[in-house]
């Protein structure tokens, strides 16, 4: 079980009940402009989606979620820095700033291939990805 999805450390405990069983798995990166996207597939089907995501300043992470999923996404903690429900969960780090565009950087995680669903494990994990983006190097700006 990963302890790191594409660089960004994860909390394998938290993440191993979002993965259908199978035998093999591929963690594959999608580096851009202005985001990181992180696909860990089980068996070849897509089971969990990290992203990184530079985005407008000045926004909340609802209005960031709304550009990744058209599903509800209704729990929140921290006044709405995280929003999250039983499969996915999105965030928005403290101090990663882009002053040059106004950018903000905002993350999110998303299962896809497990019919598990546990709001307050997703909250956990978007809580630690974040917190892990933070002490990562792509607080200091977006992909070159």
């Amino acid at each position: 079980m990963p302890s790191t999805l594409c660089g960004t450390s994860v909390d394998a405990e938290e993440l191993t009940p979002f993965l259908p069983p199978g035998k093999q798995l591929t963690v594959t990166p999608q580096v851009r402009p202005s985001s990181t996207w992180c696909d860990l597939r089980v068996d070849g089907t897509l089971a969990v989606r990290t992203v990184q995501k530079w985005w407008q300043g000045g926004r909340d992470t609802a209005y960031f979620l709304r550009s990744q999923t058209l599903e509800e996404v209704t729990e929140s903690a921290e006044n709405g820095r995280f929003v999250f429900s039983g499969t996915q969960g999105f965030g928005k780090t403290k101090a990663c700033v882009d002053e040059k565009y106004g950018q903000e950087l905002y993350t999110g995680f998303q299962a896809y291939a497990s019919d598990h669903e546990d709001a307050d494990a997703m909250k956990r994990l978007i809580v630690s990805f974040t917190e892990s983006v933070e002490r990562s190097d792509a607080c200091d700006g977006p992909p070159a």
